[in-house]
């Protein structure tokens, strides 16, 4: 399915993008607060992160052409940044590697671009960091996905699995640390309680009242929810642990994950659902609202170690909505 997008997304897409550029510094010669211009700068990050390339795999990876990637790396080797090496797998390819002075230079830059980040991002809300990191995020895997000349999905390559996973808990409670961390300012105390929330509910997963599903997108979990159907007493089940990787939000991963917590309790016959969320989350609001959930309550609580405005939302009879409604 070919998606478009209108004129008044792609003006603003193209604005935005200029402005980053600029903003990021790639009109100048030179990049990060070094004497390097930007395609080495990015060689050098590349090469870090995965310890040795050859040039071939430089060229994929920075989308240039591999008469640029020699000129460059052969500057970046005179310059002691680099050194070449030969490779087991290719005799006639060479290795690149960062030098101890490459490391030095790669550590300037790292904090460098850390401390320009940073300095951007205190002028936005906790919710407003988080819509940069998922729209950046979307945006390259997009461009990512133009380049190679892949067909674009509405939906990622993922799968809903029911049940208990080896390391579902542990991957829960990363998620929630991450994101509430970012959105909220959580800590410890919050994600403690996630894992000792989590950990006691698993055990009881061998009971009809109660669900687990997971995302995973080639193996790895990437969203969970899970139905507690014994905590608010019978008939009443609560939707819990509900979320979703960095980076997949938006990717219908999370309407996925509901459907099956919403059919599962249609099936067990609950005379209602209920969960409780932070106010302000609202994108996830409006797809509580879109499977029938409505506001019932606001409140100021600590329960997360913090004073945060929470509410309660429930799903009551009369509000079962097909997925092909939502």
């Amino acid at each position: 399915m070919t998606i478009t997008a209108p004129e008044t997304i792609i003006q603003p897409v193209r604005d935005a993008s200029r402005r980053l550029v600029r903003e990021l510094g790639f009109m100048s010669s030179t990049l990060a607060g070094t004497n390097l211009p930007p395609s080495a700068v990015h060689a050098l990050i590349e090469i870090g992160r995965h310890g040795m390339l050859t040039a071939a795999d430089l060229s994929d990876i920075l989308n240039l052409e591999k008469s640029s990637i020699s000129r460059m790396t052969r500057k970046l080797i005179a310059s002691g940044d680099l050194s070449e090496g030969a490779s087991d797998r290719d005799g006639r390819a060479k290795l690149l590697s960062l030098t101890q002075k490459g490391w030095s230079t790669l550590a300037a830059i790292d904090i460098f671009a850390r401390d320009k980040v940073a300095a951007a991002l205190r002028y936005l809300a906790p919710q407003a960091q988080a819509k940069v990191v998922e729209g950046l995020e979307a945006y390259a895997r997009a461009l990512e996905a133009c380049r190679a000349a892949a067909p674009p999905k509405l939906r990622p390559e993922i799968s809903i699995e029911a049940g208990y996973r080896p390391g579902v808990i542990g991957r829960s409670v990363e998620m929630h640390a991450h994101y509430y961390s970012r959105t909220t300012g959580f800590g410890y105390f919050f994600e403690s309680k996630v894992a000792s929330g989590l950990a006691e509910f698993v055990g009881r997963l061998d009971r009809p009242a109660n669900g687990l599903w997971v995302a995973l997108e080639a193996g790895k979990i990437i969203g969970t929810v899970a139905i507690d159907g014994e905590d608010l007493g019978a008939g009443i089940a609560h939707l819990r642990w509900f979320i979703v990787e960095d980076g997949w939000r938006g990717s219908g991963t999370g309407r996925r994950l509901l459907e099956e917590a919403v059919a599962f309790c249609d099936r067990n016959e609950f005379s209602e659902i209920q969960l409780w969320t932070l106010k302000g989350l609202d994108a996830a609001r409006r797809l509580y609202e879109a499977f029938g959930f409505e506001l019932a309550e606001e409140y100021s609580g600590d329960q997360w170690g913090k004073d945060v405005p929470e509410q309660r939302f429930i799903r009551g009879p009369g509000k079962h909505k097909s997925p092909t409604q939502v």
